[in-house]
């Protein structure tokens, strides 16, 4: 996904922009940036982060480097900030999003008089790129904002930087989200708003669907109100946030023992232990732990100091491999013990088999799978989680391809997406069977919706149910 630093300081902001940006690690994994404004106008530095991390690749950088602005980010995919000379002026930008109608942005940019973009390594076109490009058709900067979060079929917000200040864009509806920090002559923004506690800054705001700001050293401007409608991402609290993270209120580590809770008081197997797939499944198990008395056990540690997250490379079979190398299992809390398992998710299911048949062959007298979230029904179409080429990706719908034949509609997939139907539970033992579990319950829509404490109009839970 990505996620993304600005500081707008009296004083030299490099230190807190490298630090500030760094605490984005575990959003990204292919791409990190940084660009500053000074004395010297605009400085910039990019690095491919994907075999080395973030703080060690841009230590040179944060010495070399000088400004009393910056923003930067951590991608998995393009190379940015971007540095972009147009009517505005110049300007950087860095933005987390992504664009479903890239095709038809770029086709309307051309016949209009667009001249070309860099296609990157991958044959396709630098996703900000195309963002600087719609800013530019607007004659101030506000409005060239606020048309790209329209024009954006899918999620986008953004940092762009001049030699006024840092505008600051949450996407329209509010997908993912933009908060503002504040110190002493100084003022941040950031994707998550852990990462400038430790720098000495204090919330100031959490922006709202589509609102813009712009930020200096002084104050934090509203150039752009926010709107009504919000559909934030659930899976940030699931997965993708880490657990000193908060969205809209709700601490990501908070939300998993309740969703955890929310899974024992539905549960009636009666396991020696209950234990979490690193990280994101663990919080969910000690929840569970807690609310059903059963202890709390650690068969399996996730060796950290060099493996990256199981999500970094392009190909599936070296995710899988790197999934599997760095899960280190400790034997003595796996023989002859009834295990129950939580994970954040089963999208494909090859991991989750994979680490059930490990289990076995180490012993393990049964293993009962209970991931966090419903089944996967749809491909996201917002913050590129289970992103594939195909959502016949997902091990639901190959079972559900197979149950019926071929026949999948919507509301056929209506069906298997409701927990008290028989589509739904045959769906489940299909799975189940397939992947050599014990027993498969997963999480309840309504349960972790009801664990969030939102109402369900502002969250985004497209992949579960397919509802926009």
């Amino acid at each position: 996904m990505g996620g993304f630093f600005g500081v707008a300081s009296k004083q030299d902001c490099v230190f807190d922009l490298f630090f500030g940006i760094d605490y984005h690690s575990h959003l990204g994994t292919r791409r990190g940036g940084m660009t500053v404004f000074g004395e010297q106008g605009f400085e910039r530095a990019i690095h491919n982060i994907e075999n080395s991390p973030f703080r060690t690749k841009f230590d040179k950088d944060v010495n070399d480097m000088k400004g009393w602005m910056g923003i930067g980010c951590i991608s998995d995919y393009e190379p940015q900030p971007l540095l972009i000379r147009s009517h505005h002026g110049t300007y950087a930008i860095t933005t987390v999003s992504k664009i479903n109608n890239v095709e038809q942005l770029t086709e309307q940019l051309f016949q209009i008089g667009h001249a070309h973009f860099m296609e990157m390594s991958s044959g396709e076109i630098n996703a900000t790129e195309l963002v600087a490009a719609l800013i530019n058709q607007k004659e101030n900067l506000v409005d060239g904002i606020r048309y790209a979060l329209e024009a954006v079929d899918g999620s986008l917000s953004l940092l762009l930087m001049n030699e006024k200040g840092i505008y600051c864009a949450r996407d329209k509806y509010g997908r993912t989200p933009v908060v503002i920090g504040k110190k002493d002559e100084a003022f941040c923004a950031s994707f998550e708003n852990f990462a400038y506690k430790n720098l000495g800054y204090s919330d100031y705001k959490e922006l709202g669907p589509g609102e813009i700001v712009v930020m200096t050293d002084q104050n934090c401007v509203t150039l752009a109100k926010p709107g009504d409608e919000m559909k934030i991402c659930t899976f940030l609290w699931i997965y993708y946030g880490y657990p000193s993270s908060s969205y809209e209120g709700l601490n990501v580590e908070e939300m998993r023992y309740r969703c955890g809770e929310k899974m024992a008081g539905r549960d009636n197997v009666e396991p020696d232990i209950v234990a979490g797939v690193p990280d994101s499944g663990t919080a969910h198990a000690v929840g569970y732990a807690n609310a059903s008395g059963i202890p709390f056990s650690r068969p399996f540690i996730k060796y950290t100091p060099t493996w990256p997250r199981s999500f970094m490379p392009t190909l599936q079979e070296k995710r899988n491999l790197i999934a599997k190398m760095k899960l280190l299992a400790v034997e003595e809390l796996i023989r002859d013990k009834k295990l129950l398992l939580i994970d954040d998710s089963i999208v494909r299911g090859t991991q989750l088999r994979e680490t059930t048949e490990y289990l076995f062959d180490s012993g393990a007298k049964e293993v009962h799978i209970r991931p966090a979230c419903p089944p996967l029904l749809f491909g996201c179409k917002y913050l590129n989680f289970s992103r594939s080429s195909s959502e016949m990706d997902l091990i639901t719908r190959r079972v559900i391809e197979r149950l019926e034949n071929g026949n999948v509609t919507t509301e056929v997939l209506k069906e298997y997406a409701d927990p008290e139907s028989e589509k739904y539970e045959n769906m489940v033992e299909e799975i189940r069977k397939e992947l050599k579990f014990t027993s498969l319950r997963f999480n309840r829509l309504d349960d972790m919706i009801e664990a969030t404490g939102l109402e369900k109009c502002k969250l985004c839970t497209y992949c579960w149910d397919g509802q926009e």
